[in-house]
């Protein structure tokens, strides 16, 4: 039988794993090294896998992104009592202290990284800039209207930057590239945009008790739903023309299948009522993400 002591290790390292979002950050992990090996680079799947400055760039961005979730678990303690009473209680295992202790090491990990390993002032840069941008989302941005959604999906998309600007230094991206990516940007931007207004429904209670401008604490349900709708539609039109102008491989089944939960996303929205059913839309939402992260090696079929 387990001693208190390792219960109390293993609920840590729970809580841990719980603030970081380990799956999150493995998720973009492998979209990253998707994204390089079959839209990015004419390199062999083994050459980008064994590339060791791209692995650097992608552990100091997976790094970054857990120093992000941490310091925004950090500022979020009060809502999170709310909306997610049985995430937080996971969470509240560790001290906030331990956490910020976790918050400096990795963000100085990166940094040194960067310059020592990387060897690239670009990169400490880049990863200077986008760390110091998450913590002013976290600390300001995320309370105020419209801007916290804008910088959420902008931060989302950003590691994906490092990985381009890497190739661009190295000549491997072409013009017909290039207008691939800021496609699949454009619609991974607004897809995680109109994610974020669904979380700002169900995370209505907790914002509006700590004071968070969201537009549904701000001008209520009807009106965000309206908002959403509006991004949909959006969305709806990035994917036709990802499947006009950029029918690569078997792509077409990820934009056939996700304009049909998109579809279904819009119906659903205006009976849903309860935060169980916007949680679901939410959960949509991030299927699509995920579904198209895999769908990346629909491209090279």
């Amino acid at each position: 039988m387990p001693s208190k002591t390792e219960k109390s290790i293993f609920y840590k390292f729970l809580s841990i794993f719980s603030v970081v979002r380990v799956f999150n950050i493995l998720l973009i992990i492998l979209a990253q090294y998707l994204t390089s090996i079959y839209i990015l680079s004419d390199k062999n799947i083994f050459d980008v896998v064994l590339d060791y400055k791209l692995f650097l760039i992608i552990f100091c961005s997976s790094i970054a992104i857990a120093s992000g979730y941490i310091i925004n678990n950090f500022y979020d303690e009060k809502k999170d009592m709310i909306n997610k009473p049985e995430k937080h209680k996971i969470d509240d295992f560790v001290k906030s202290s331990t956490k910020l202790y976790f918050y400096f090491t990795l963000n100085f990990i990166v940094v040194i990284i960067s310059y020592f390993l990387i060897g690239s002032i670009k990169a400490v840069l880049f990863f200077s800039i986008y760390i110091f941008f998450l913590w002013f989302y976290s600390h300001k941005l995320k309370r105020i209207l419209f801007l916290s959604n804008l910088f959420y999906a902008i931060l989302t998309i950003t590691p994906f930057f490092a990985i381009l600007l890497y190739y661009k230094n190295f000549d491997f991206i072409n013009d017909e590239k290039i207008s691939i990516i800021i496609a699949f940007a454009l619609f991974l931007f607004f897809i995680i945009l109109l994610k974020d207004f669904t979380k700002d429904l169900k995370n209505l209670k907790g914002d509006f008790a700590a004071n968070y401008k969201t537009i549904p604490v701000v001008f209520g349900e009807k009106f965000s739903k309206i908002i959403i709708t509006m991004l949909c539609f959006i969305n709806l039109f990035l994917i036709t023309n990802l499947y006009i102008n950029f029918p690569k491989g078997h792509m077409y089944i990820y934009y056939l299948l996700s304009f049909l939960l998109l579809i279904v996303f819009i119906f659903r929205l205006y009976s849903s009522k309860k935060n169980y059913e916007y949680l679901s839309l939410h959960n949509i939402l991030r299927f699509i993400i995920a579904l198209g992260v895999f769908s990346i090696v629909l491209i090279g079929l």
